[in-house]
């Protein structure tokens, strides 16, 4: 008999991918939180990761969730016109916190593309 490997046990190699794209989603605005906006850190990653309401856009797609699909320029809100908005809404002073979430949420996005060789 060979050696089998019981799926429950050990996790297939490609769900590490999700898994680790959504840590990001929470980690990387906490550390930005901390390290730009020290005084009101809380808020401020709290807004910032807010920002995952644009994922509210997979609904608009068949299958809602694919892990092999690059969102980037699929769905409307992560579209290069969206994006735009994101980087204006990041130089105003009274929303940039929500477009520093937005961007950094796109970045990470980008980054799961690049992560499956899309872009």
């Amino acid at each position: 008999m060979g050696s089998r490997v019981d799926p429950l046990i050990q996790p297939k190699p490609l769900m590490f991918r999700p898994i680790l794209h959504l840590g990001l989603h929470i980690i990387v605005p906490g550390t930005m939180a901390k390290l730009l906006f020290s005084d009101r850190w809380k808020t401020a990653w709290l807004v910032m990761i807010s920002a995952m309401i644009i994922d509210i856009d997979h609904l608009l797609a068949n299958p809602i969730y694919d892990p092999n699909r690059c969102g980037i320029n699929f769905h409307p809100l992560h579209s290069i016109l969206a994006i735009t908005a994101y980087v204006l809404l990041a130089a105003i002073p009274k929303t940039r916190l929500v477009g520093f979430g937005l961007l950094i949420h796109i970045i990470l996005d980008g980054l799961d593309c690049v992560w499956m060789n899309v872009i």
